[in-house]
């Protein structure tokens, strides 16, 4: 009972930092529930013989420990061993627990770290001042069998070194654990504690499964989740460039989960994995061989590994044993600072490798702590015995020499040897990571238990039921503290865990560089900060990287080349997305950087350059009278007018000659002014389309050739009444006289004037672009609605009835007989449009009002010519023919 005496101590620093008003009140009361507290304590450890204090052997559950005595103890699981042998089965009898093998010496500075941070509290005279913490640390294995073996004795307060000569409170059961280090072990050990809320606190274990509160309800970590460094990891890889990235993982959920999300967040970005390798539990060279024949094979020069340095020795032995140099290999932070891979014989292998890494901390009393370490005889020192015996190479006098090896010829050592002399990864305080850790759990159990045992809780006081009911202590109540303790360490940096359990994620980048002599150190070359921003979370001074083989340039790990600006990705079949061939971007289509996945389309009357990076405004293309073509066209316009003009010349001259009398004078004048109209509408189709001009082309042309094939029409009909007045009887020449031609000729043509007016009504005519015809080019020309094919409908079918009439007329007997040369112009009139419509239809750009205007020209020549050309040949060439005799067929 004499630690009674020490409670007063807490309370009065409670007092202090509470207030004296808070505890006045119920000052008898706390001391009375604190004395009780620690007698129903010392109660419970009494034995079934009645005295308190002294254990005895329960039963043979016997497991190594390094424990120290104290008020409180906390408990602790580091993996010493890394190896385990599978233990027999017979099946009749109790199995033999597997043997462990291949002592850890950074796990051994881990355990001391915890040693040296209780130590350190039950100094500090500010932190639960009267109380001393104990410990009791057993070895997991770093296996699941084994860390669960150990957490249930914690727990249970089963002390396989109990006597009767040692006092029952270090076999205790302890509230708290620290531990374990990988997640499979950890993910075990937590899914049994969880239902009693017994926390435990884990300083290695990162994978994200752990983050489940339903099923892990007590687990809290000083590591950040897998979740933040993968996240880092892929930001990194995506930083760099690096799409196509090999990954080597183990049987594990700590790299099972990790790789996993580690390839979805990847392919979110683009990327892919090459291949995913996976190393066996145990040793099988044959397999390590294969893992290593997928890593020769691959095109991949960056490597992810998430994997222990354990776990990953026998591959890497078996990677520069085939000198398989130049990767760019990236570490998970289990193996980033592993002094065990940065030997002499991995340098050419891993030298540049470039991987996250827990925040590091100097801790110079650590260092010297670590080399005050000595072996002793005493059952509580079997872990630091182990470790000399490692260490030196050596058998202790004391130990008796029960493990060693038959025929082993180890030399003796008495436990005086200097541990400086050696230059090991135990006492190598550089690299403080994993022991930084160690060290925040231990404290960030010590505050909550300070916290605690204060009643400085939110709704508690000193005189709170529910703070009362803390004392004896429950891992449940201390749990409660835990998860909402908040604290800053003596180097500066704010501890606390939000509602997941988690700590603040926060990690070094790390690239192993080689000094002056050839030796890899551990250079910080970056941060992660996952509470940052959004790009703001990755920091890097790119210029002080080394990578793999010295080089100071960036390596490149790729399936496929990115595509040049101009080109898209095309994916491959049945490949990864990372692999794909480079299309260039279709007519119409840019891309302006390298590794486009997709070609953009140019805006509106924009078209693609001919590297196809840029959009340029399309080209305008219309008939114009700056083209040659538009020019030609209208010379032969006016070439057109200028005949037709001269051919009135003529017959106005000679209008009282026979030949011009007899095929009705005022028709001919009247069809060589039409036709006068048909060669000047041509050039209105010449030019920017505009509305105006648009209007004005299709009905000048519809109107004007209308009339001009009434015209004809009339002279037709002329000369067929003018057969029929020679029949006795006939009055043909009265039925159609001049009248009667006038109005046939102004009723054919004001239908075409009706049909225009309600197509300029309803449906106008417009300009427009049309992007359709031409790649890059715009095309400036009028759409015409759908009257435009009855206005030409209504061309076509006048055209039709005059020529069955002249083609009947052809053969009747006068030697000025017009239906023979109305007939012939009127083939060339067919001939003329019929051809015109494949041509107009396949013409392209400004070719297709070319087309129109030459139908329109080459209609409106064969029209004057055929019609008048003989006519004006025998006025001028022939005179002797143009005489009223002549008119008379022989």
């Amino acid at each position: 009972m004499g630690h009674i005496g020490r409670l007063p101590e807490l309370q009065t620093h409670c007092r202090r930092r509470m207030g004296v008003s808070r505890l006045a009140a119920s000052r008898s009361n706390m001391l009375a529930r604190g004395a009780a507290a620690v007698a129903l304590l010392l109660a419970a450890a009494t034995t079934d013989t009645g005295t308190p204090g002294w254990c005895t052997r329960l039963g043979d559950f016997v497991l190594p420990a390094q424990e120290a005595a104290g008020d409180i103890l906390i408990g602790g699981l580091f993996p010493l061993h890394i190896v385990v042998s599978e233990p027999e089965l017979p099946f009749t009898k109790r199995p033999r627990p597997g043997q462990c093998s291949g002592f850890d010496f950074r796990a051994f500075r881990w355990l001391q770290t915890m040693v040296f941070a209780i130590e350190e509290i039950n100094r500090d005279p500010d932190l639960l001042p009267g109380i001393q913490l104990g410990y009791r640390i057993l070895d997991s294995c770093d296996h699941v069998h084994t860390g669960l073996r150990g957490a249930l004795s914690l727990v249970n307060g089963s002390s396989g070194w109990a006597d009767a000569d040692r006092p029952c409170l270090t076999g205790a059961p302890v509230p708290a654990i620290i531990g374990l280090a990988s997640s499979s072990p950890t993910r075990a050990v937590a899914h049994t504690l969880g239902p009693f809320d017994i926390p435990l606190v884990s300083y290695f274990a990162t994978c994200e499964c752990l983050k489940d509160k339903r099923q892990f309800p007590s687990f809290l970590r000083t590591v950040p989740s897998d979740l933040f460094q993968v996240r880092g990891l892929v930001q990194l890889v995506a930083h760099f460039g690096w799409r196509w990235v090999g990954a080597i993982g183990t049987e594990d959920d700590y790299s099972r989960y990790g790789i996993q999300a580690f390839r979805e967040q990847l392919a979110e970005r683009g990327g892919c994995l090459a291949f995913y390798a996976t190393l066996p539990k145990a040793e099988n060279p044959e397999r390590l061989a294969h893992v290593a024949d997928a890593l020769e094979a691959s095109s991949a020069r960056v490597i992810l590994a998430f994997s222990t340095e354990g776990q990953l020795y026998g591959l890497l032995s078996e990677v520069a044993r085939r000198n398989l140099t130049g990767r760019q290999w990236i570490a998970s932070e289990a193996w980033v600072t592993a002094s065990l891979l940065s030997g002499p014989q991995f340098r050419d292998t891993l030298a540049g490798t470039l991987g996250f890494a827990f925040r590091k901390a100097s801790m110079p009393a650590l260092g010297d702590f670590l080399l005050r370490v000595r072996p002793s005889p005493a059952p509580n020192s079997v872990f630091v015995n182990a470790f000399w015996e490692e260490l030196f190479g050596c058998r202790l006098d004391f130990t008796g020499g029960a493990d060693e090896a038959p025929g082993s010829n180890q030399p003796s050592c008495s436990g005086a040897e200097d541990v400086r002399g050696r230059n090991s990864v135990y006492s190598d305080v550089s690299q403080l990571r994993v022991s930084y850790n160690v060290y925040k759990a231990v404290y960030a159990i010590a505050h909550a238990l300070h916290r605690l045992l204060c009643c400085d809780g939110p709704g508690d006081g000193a005189g709170s039921r529910s703070c009362g009911a803390l004392l004896p202590l429950q891992p449940r109540q201390l749990l409660s503290y835990l998860k909402r303790v908040n604290f800053t360490t003596r180097f500066g940096e704010k501890v606390y865990f939000d509602s997941g359990g988690e700590p603040v994620p926060l990690y070094d980048i790390v690239n192993w560089q080689r000094d002056s002599r050839g030796i890899i150190t551990f250079k910080t070359v970056g941060t992660f900060d996952a509470s940052a921003p959004v790009g703001e979370q990755l920091r890097m001074d790119q210029s002080t990287i080394v990578w793999t083989g010295g080089e100071t340039q960036v390596p490149i790990s790729e399936c496929s080349h990115s595509c040049p600006p101009g080109t898209r990705q095309a994916s491959r079949p049945r490949e990864p997305i990372c692999c794909f061939d480079c299309l260039p971007c279709a007519d119409g289509e840019v891309s302006n950087q390298t590794g486009s996945t997709e070609c953009m389309k140019c805006p509106q009357y924009h078209w693609s350059d001919p590297d196809r990076v840029a959009c340029l405004p399309m080209l305008e293309e219309f008939l114009s009278f700056q083209d040659i073509l538009g020019v030609v066209l209208a010379l032969l316009s006016v070439l057109g007018v200028t005949v037709t003009l001269v051919v009135t010349g003529i017959f106005y001259r000679f209008r009282d000659t026979p030949i011009v009398r007899a095929n009705n004078s005022e028709l001919s004048f009247l069809l060589l002014a039409s036709l006068a109209l048909c060669f000047l509408c041509a050039p209105l189709f010449i030019g920017r389309p505009s509305p105006w001009s648009c209007w004005a082309r299709q009905a000048t042309f519809g109107v004007a050739f209308v009339l001009c094939i009434s015209c004809i029409l009339a002279k037709t009909m002329v000369v067929l009444v003018a057969f029929w007045s020679t029949i006795p009887g006939s009055n043909a020449v009265r039925l159609f006289g001049p009248t009667q031609q006038r109005a046939l000729i102004f009723s054919c043509t004001a239908v075409q004037v009706v049909l225009c007016v309600s197509w300029l009504t309803w449906d106008p005519p417009s300009p427009i672009k049309n992007t359709s015809y031409q790649a890059g080019r715009i095309i400036l020309e009028c759409q015409d609605g759908a009257i435009l094919y009855l206005v030409l409908g209504y061309i076509g079918l006048l055209s039709c009835i005059c020529f069955g009439l002249a083609f009947l007329g052809r053969k009747l007997p006068d030697t000025f007989n017009e239906a023979k040369l109305i007939t012939f112009s009127m083939l060339i009139f067919f001939a003329v449009w019929i051809s015109f419509i494949p041509a107009h239809l396949s013409s392209p750009g400004k070719y297709t009002v070319a087309v129109e205007i030459f139908a329109i020209l080459a209609s409106s020549f064969s029209l004057l010519l055929c019609i008048f050309l003989p006519k004006c040949f025998i006025i001028l060439l022939k005179p002797e023919k143009n005489i009223k005799k002549g008119m008379v067929s022989k």
